[in-house]
């Protein structure tokens, strides 16, 4: 019902674009202190969303990929507070906020979508605060592998779940070495 409901407001989303752009890896697609005047809708690709820290780290707020709204939270506020840049080569359409803020209200039916298409959000961002709140990269890596359902993510897709993890991809490679280690310990006993 949910993925249903995704799928047509996502749907309604395409009809209100008033444009298409692309973005190659690296790009910028708006930064923090920018006029919200778009929100923007993810065809292809992926896009994060940072938020820099005076000690000059970079905090990963959201990583949209297909099928996903880019700072949907930005809807009722006058400045962008991150920087969206492409993760990989994407594709999204804008969406002007007006526009949609005036549909949101005029249209029960896409409001509803939109209640609960952020309810969504606020339990994604729920789960990974409590997922970085953990004090171990062991404990955090078991508490993202129990949140995705013990699945893993495609190759190359690693450093990404650090990100997501609040820690760093070396950390995170030498949990997975020592899990791997401790498997084939187990699997040729000596």
């Amino acid at each position: 019902m949910i993925a249903i409901m995704s799928d047509q407001m996502i749907e309604q989303l395409r009809k209100l674009a008033s444009n298409e752009m692309p973005f190659g890896e690296g790009e910028v697609v708006f930064a923090q202190g920018s006029k919200v005047s778009f929100i923007y809708l993810v065809v292809h690709g992926a896009v994060r969303l940072l938020r820099h820290q005076s000690d000059g780290a970079a905090i990963v707020m959201q990583r949209a990929t297909a099928g996903s709204i880019l700072a949907e939270a930005s809807l009722f506020s006058d400045r962008y507070h991150c920087d969206a840049v492409a993760l990989l080569p994407s594709k999204l359409v804008s969406i002007r906020k007006t526009l949609l803020v005036d549909q949101i209200f005029g249209n029960p039916e896409l409001a509803k979508m939109w209640n609960a298409y952020m309810a969504r959000e606020i339990q994604n961002a729920r789960r990974s605060a409590e997922i970085i709140s953990l004090r171990t990269v062991a404990a955090r890596l078991d508490a993202w592998i129990a949140w995705n359902d013990g699945k893993f993510p495609p190759k190359g897709e690693w450093k990404t779940v650090a990100e997501d993890m609040g820690t760093s991809s070396e950390a995170l490679y030498r949990e997975l070495s020592k899990r791997r280690a401790v498997r084939s310990k187990r699997a040729n006993p000596v």
